[in-house]
């Protein structure tokens, strides 16, 4: 009995690696890599804006801002540009240290770079 009980939480934990590493897959992609890391480093920026850290949200939106310029060398999208003018403002404002409008200005730059097809 106590084998068939680890057999199934080992079956159990098994499962939702399973699902959790699919479900990592199925984030959306751009299909272009700068993209998806400014996306990624924009994640980090609201994250950390969130918890009122400025700092490290300026340090994030600057590295996602560096990838997105990099993808626009690459491309040309209004939603690049536009995600682009949005992560300029949310470094503005956590320079200031507005984290909250700098916060917001993150989250429409990841609007628009998930518009990026």
């Amino acid at each position: 009995m106590v084998r068939n009980l680890w057999l199934t939480r080992l079956s159990v934990a098994s499962i939702l690696c399973v699902l959790i590493v699919g479900c990592a897959g199925m984030a959306k992609s751009s299909g272009n890599p700068h993209v998806d890391e400014a996306v990624a480093h924009a994640m980090e920026a609201i994250e950390h804006g969130g918890m009122g850290h400025s700092d490290v949200l300026v340090t994030h939106a600057e590295v996602s801002l560096q990838h997105a310029k990099a993808a626009q060398k690459e491309m040309t999208n209004p939603h690049l540009d536009a995600g682009i003018a949005e992560l300029q403002k949310a470094i503005t404002h956590g320079k200031a240290g507005h984290a909250g409008v700098a916060t917001k200005h993150a989250k429409e730059a990841v609007g628009h770079f998930h518009e990026i097809h």
